[in-house]
């Protein structure tokens, strides 16, 4: 498995943005390989389902998938299989986002079948409460998001430091091995640091480096102080 749970980890989300789509996304996937290898900070992506083999087979750093669906193998047209993911080269996969919300038991489902699989799960929260709970899933990380500063531009690390705090306090009392991200307006240096002084293991972005005049120019700005 590309190596993933490293910490500090950068993991940028490319959602459904044109600028990360088809060739722009295997760009901007090379982009980050190379600030990882220069930096040696670790740097997953996170494309879209259609990118997701191209972009596995063409980069070495960790390919995760933006979500799949709790459902096996069968008569789900539409539906997003976690083997598919794992067979195009994803090493781990996006749960929740608040995008994308599941229902707790679909979370614990597909958390159980992500470890079974020998892949990464990324739960995605929005409050210290929701972050308990799914720290008692036992997944790999947790993410904490509040939704109203998603593309904000206002860092949840600097606007709201004690959600991170309290999050990092409330998971580790449950499990110390479980990483914790912080998102949400994610996008410079002193972002990424604060981020981490709360006790974050790294950070889930996306709009900060995937919308900058100069993607590269923002990833290398992000990690220039770890």
């Amino acid at each position: 498995m590309k190596e993933i749970t490293r910490t500090p980890i950068v993991i940028l989300n490319f959602k459904t943005y044109l600028e990360s789509t088809g060739e722009k996304a295997l760009k901007l996937a090379k982009i980050s390989e190379e600030v990882a290898n220069e930096t040696g900070v670790n740097i997953a992506v996170v494309p879209q389902y259609t990118d997701l083999l191209r972009i596995s087979n063409e980069v070495k750093i960790p390919v995760l998938a933006q979500h799949v669906d709790a459902v096996d193998a069968g008569g789900h047209t539409g539906s997003i299989l976690l083997e598919s993911v794992k067979m195009v080269g994803a090493t781990g996969t996006l749960l929740n986002h608040s995008e994308h919300r599941m229902k707790l038991a679909n979370i614990q489902k597909m958390v159980k079948r992500v470890a079974d699989q020998e892949m990464v799960s990324v739960i995605c929260t929005n409050n210290i409460e929701t972050s308990v709970a799914a720290a008692t899933l036992q997944p790999n990380f947790v993410a904490i998001e509040p939704p109203e500063l998603i593309g904000s531009g206002i860092p949840v690390s600097q606007a709201e430091p004690e959600v991170v705090e309290g999050t990092v306090d409330a998971i580790h009392k449950i499990n110390t091995k479980i990483g914790v991200l912080c998102g949400a307006g994610i996008s410079t240096a002193d972002d990424m640091q604060a981020a981490l002084d709360l006790g974050s293991d790294g950070v889930l972005l996306a709009s900060g480096i995937i919308l900058a005049e100069d993607p590269k120019k923002a990833l290398y700005n992000l990690v220039s102080k770890i």
